[in-house]
């Protein structure tokens, strides 16, 4: 990017998000943004951050209300918390000043949203959610396609978040968002990226919506009659295809998707690691980029532990809710939901999601007066077709095969988003900016909404909420 100027940031929370993503991405682009400070109550993380971006220790501290207790010192603050923990440092970093990227969702209240929104609007400062999905070029294609009339007038969208069955596991049976009293509800931890997506798609807000869904599966009825409390010693290992192990150790999932991967040594290796292990074995030290597989320390295993050593990780499979039965958690987040909605300009859409798909990835359905469009955002692959109702024809937009890497970030979308904050605030330029506080305010009164309707079993019109 061409930057008039480097962006100054502070950095509240040095988790996956703050520290390997939009951390990751200041190293990589220092010419446009720098951070100077880091706040992170965990040693290691916060020792790692400040280290990599050569923060002095007079500016690394253990909590976000000692770095915002100090005077002004950046252009930007990115607060990436944990969900409950939004809130607060939003609105100080904004009182002070700050322009602020905040990471979604937004709060895990419908009035703290309100509050935010309106928060900023006061102090005439950007408060950015970090929706990625816009920033992606099979969404942003998709738009254009609306946009220009390719398929008529909208009249139905039937979008679906497919999560695989391994990260469903990972972040909402063993992690950070399993459980409504420590983070919000799966359809705004989640899915307020998909509310998000159709509110700009369709471009009106919703008037009615109705949802169902729950916690099938993830129960304590449904447990193998030889599992344990635990993963490691676990009778039910070999025909559980949650047991831990295979995830953390082994990364077996991962090793699937990479075998799809379009860099042919990429396909070589893992199916040589996944096919043949004990081969693989002997053989990793005489194979170039083979320490990619053997060391790998992505996630979803650089979440379980601050040292990621076999003998760490291990420890960490022992003692930490990374190494529990996912059906003797404490979760009790739903595993799937549909969300159905009525728009002001009477379009419909139905939104589904689940934690059950062998492939990780989002599919999309368009129906318009003129056309129809038909989309794959997969791990493996993105593809996208047009169909024309007059003549029969049938268009290929899009058609990838995806780079498989697990941290290649939402298909581009975390890099757009990043581009574009960076660019508004060395610009003041709103062109790149396909979302804002207003927006992001729309798509979580949706979830929130959705949620609240799936607990009440009804219909609900959004105008006297949105009113008020």
């Amino acid at each position: 990017m061409n930057s008039s100027r480097s962006i100054s940031a502070v950095l509240c929370g040095a988790g996956n998000r703050g520290k390997d993503v939009y951390g990751v991405y200041a190293l990589q682009h220092p010419e446009d943004i720098v951070f100077l400070a880091v706040a992170e109550p965990n040693p290691v993380r916060r020792n790692e951050f400040a280290t990599a971006h050569d923060i002095p220790s007079k500016r690394c501290f253990e909590s976000w209300e000692e770095l915002l207790a100090q005077p002004k010192m950046a252009d930007a603050a990115f607060i990436t918390t944990q969900d409950q923990l939004h809130t607060q440092p939003a609105l100080k970093a904004l009182e002070m000043g700050y322009n602020v990227l905040l990471e979604k969702p937004m709060a895990t209240t419908l009035d703290e949203c309100f509050l935010l929104a309106r928060k900023a609007g006061e102090c005439g400062l950007e408060l950015r959610i970090a929706h990625v999905l816009q920033y992606t070029t099979f969404f942003q294609t998709i738009k254009d396609l609306i946009s220009t009339g390719r398929i008529g007038d909208v009249i139905t969208i039937d979008l679906r978040e497919n999560v695989s069955y391994f990260h469903y596991a990972h972040s909402f049976v063993r992690g950070n968002w399993n459980n409504l009293a420590k983070s919000s509800p799966m359809i705004l931890a989640k899915s307020c990226h998909d509310m998000h997506i159709l509110y700009w798609l369709v471009g009106v807000p919703v008037r009615y919506i109705s949802s169902f869904g729950s916690l099938l599966h993830f129960r304590s009825e449904n447990a193998p009659a030889s599992a344990s409390e635990r993963c490691l010693g676990c009778f039910a290992a070999s025909s559980c295809k949650y047991y831990a192990p295979r995830l953390y150790l082994d990364i077996i999932p991962l090793l699937r998707i990479a075998t799809k991967s379009k860099v042919r040594r990429v396909r070589f290796i893992s199916k040589l690691a996944l096919n043949h292990p004990t081969l693989f074995t002997k053989l990793k030290r005489f194979i170039p980029g083979s320490s990619q597989i053997s060391e790998y320390d992505g996630w979803p295993v650089s979440v379980i532990s601050d040292d990621l050593s076999q003998a760490g990780k291990l420890e960490a499979l022992k003692n930490t809710d990374y190494g529990k039965c996912v059906y003797k958690s404490d979760n009790d987040v739903v595993d799937h939901q549909v969300v159905n909605c009525e728009f002001e300009n009477g379009v419909t859409s139905t939104f589904t999601m689940h934690g059950f798909s062998h492939e990780e990835g989002r599919t999309i359905r368009i129906d318009g007066t003129t056309g129809t469009i038909i989309g794959e955002f997969l791990t493996s692959r993105t593809k996208l077709m047009l169909y024309n109702h007059l003549t029969g024809s049938e268009i290929v937009i899009i058609d990838t095969k995806a780079d498989t890497d697990p941290e290649s970030g939402h298909g581009g979308g975390d890099e757009g988003l990043m581009e574009s904050f960076v660019k508004f605030l060395q610009t003041n330029d709103e062109s790149d900016s396909l979302t804002n506080v207003n927006a992001s305010l729309e798509s979580h009164i949706m979830a929130f909404i959705a949620e609240e309707a799936r607990l009440e079993k009804k219909v609900i019109c959004l105008d006297e909420i949105r009113n008020k």
